[in-house]
């Protein structure tokens, strides 16, 4: 194998990629925490953090576990900051203007990453960082046919570690001596993650919720023991004068459990008093406690209406802005991981496989953190503005709503009819021959003699029904109407007549109008077809 060099140009250590760095430390991965917040007081708090500015960062480390462990409210905060980052999409995104090779080893590294077992878990043990200001994770490679890939990555205790006295940001694997063993290229994933300005044992999340974990556990502490006497009443033993040690002791201990066992025994001739019950209120414990959870809140998620640490005054209108800022430090969180993806694994794939790399030109894992914008309001403006003539490009509107742009032979939704996908104002106007409805559309109209507008087909039809011989409807009638006629001739009534021309009705000859009829109708629907069609 040629030789491998590293960013910076520096050939790593070749055994880096048969056995694991901490397997020549083996007696640092034999030790045990120390749990420092057993008994944290002020002073020991600053000691620990103090040590940790010279160097020796175990026990903050172990402070800053057990701050995990027993403070349900900083668990439940910080899996909140840390899990957001697991919802995200992701890619490996190429250089710009990049070449065929270099989106080739794009494609190949995504499907590599993709393919990683655990890859969840590995975004979070990085994300450990944020709170103890770093994160390590020792890689350990295989060989899959020619291909160089990671079978593990496992994270290390950052107990395991310390720095640099001169330099608070050069991490160093504790090994015994006083500088320690600088970690191997291509062995590790360091994630230093910069919660806040300063040096890499100041930057932690965590230093800023030490002060509030310790003034919680003393305003829990103070709430117990209160829970534990309140009620009680206060019990004064009395011992006579010359009362041996031992008399005393006996006295003391009946009235410590004459309260809870309501039964005590003590000697002759000495007494036991019942004052007035033990009275006061949670709410000044509780008060501290609820300081210290909203301090821890604001810390970890920029706001405290996202949780349940200030539930009197949270609404969702002031939620949603408290989330916006949640949003921010997702984003944060984000851009510092890919950087330590990037750096500490993509590029070693990278180089142990398609060979020496430029750092500038290797292929970035990009988290997707845009917000997807609401579609229904672009739905409805867009269209508006294109049609007022604004040129919006494609490609804004891709990010906008964050939706990816179609790869050449991809398949993409089609709208069946694409015009009614437009407001109807923007619709286009349909052609006349287009539609039944334009069979319809007069364009001019007529005044008949009697004044009356009518449109050109119809002046044509009444023309028409003008024109036919009057004689032919006058024989018609006359022979329909006969037996009415000469009754009315006879002298009949108006009434008469009408009787007389129902009598008359079934013999009557209506052939001939019935004929003029059929033959006015047939014109009509002959003129009407010839008309729908021009």
């Amino acid at each position: 194998m040629p030789q491998i060099l590293d960013q910076h140009g520096n050939p790593i250590q070749r055994e880096v990629l048969t056995e694991p760095q901490t397997a020549r430390v083996g007696w640092v991965t034999r030790e045990f925490a120390e749990h420092p917040s057993r008994g944290l007081t002020p002073q020991k708090l600053h000691h620990i953090l103090e040590e940790a500015e010279q160097g020796q960062l175990a026990a903050q480390a172990d402070l800053f576990t057990d701050m995990e462990e027993k403070d349900a409210h900083i668990f439940a905060e910080m899996s909140k900051r840390k899990r957001a980052i697991l919802t995200l999409d992701w890619r490996i995104a190429p250089p710009r203007n990049a070449s065929a090779a270099e989106k080739k080893q794009a494609e190949q590294l995504q499907e590599w990453l993709t393919d990683l077992p655990d890859w969840d878990d590995v975004l979070l043990d990085c994300l450990d960082g944020i709170g103890h200001g770093f994160s390590a994770l020792e890689i350990a490679w295989q060989r899959l046919g020619s291909d160089w890939l990671p079978q593990s990555l496992t994270q290390r205790p950052q107990r395991w570690f310390q720095t640099l006295p001169h330099d608070g940001n050069a991490l160093r694997l504790r090994d015994g001596s006083t500088e320690g063993a600088e970690p191997w290229k291509f062995g590790w994933v360091i994630h230093k993650h910069k919660a806040k300005s300063g040096y890499l044992t100041r930057a932690g999340l965590h230093r800023v919720l030490a002060w509030p974990y310790l003034f919680k556990n003393y305003s829990v502490r103070d709430l117990a023991e209160f829970l534990e006497i309140y009620g009680l009443p206060l019990r004064v033993g009395k011992y006579p004068a010359g009362a041996t040690n031992q008399e005393k002791a006996t006295l003391l201990r009946a009235v410590a459990e004459i309260g809870h066992n309501a039964a005590g025994i003590i000697p002759d001739g000495m007494l036991i008093e019942f004052q007035n019950a033990a009275q006061g209120s949670e709410e000044p414990f509780e008060a501290m406690i609820g300081w210290c959870e909203r301090s821890q809140s604001k810390a970890i998620l920029g706001g405290t209406l996202t949780s349940q640490a200030d539930g009197k005054s949270s609404t969702n209108a002031l939620g949603n802005v408290h989330n916006e800022v949640r949003h921010d430090l997702t984003v944060s969180d984000a851009r510092q991981l890919e950087g330590t993806l990037t750096r500490d694994l993509l590029y070693p794939m990278a180089v142990l496989n398609f060979g020496q790399v430029d750092p500038r030109r290797l292929p970035r894992l990009e988290f997707d953190t845009r917000k997807p914008e609401d579609l229904k309001l672009y739905a409805e403006v867009l269209p508006n503005l294109v049609g007022l003539g604004v040129k919006v490009p494609v490609k804004w509107v891709h990010d906008k709503l964050a939706i990816p742009q179609a790869q050449e032979g991809e398949e993409v939704l089609t709208a069946p009819r694409p015009e009614m996908a437009l407001p109807p104002e923007l619709r286009p106007v349909p052609k006349p021959a287009q539609t039944a409805a334009a069979s319809l559309q007069y364009h001019a109209v007529l005044t008949n003699a009697q004044g009356e507008v009518v449109y050109p087909d119809q002046a044509v039809l009444d023309t028409a029904a003008d024109n036919l011989p009057a004689d032919a409807i006058n024989t018609g009638m006359e022979q329909l109407l006969a037996p009415v006629i000469q009754a009315i001739r006879d002298g009949a009534t108006p009434d008469d007549a009408l009787e007389s021309l129902v009598a008359a009705y079934p013999d009557m000859d209506d052939s001939a109008i019935a004929d003029l009829l059929a033959r006015a109708i047939f014109v009509a629907d002959v003129w009407g077809r010839l008309n729908g069609h021009t």
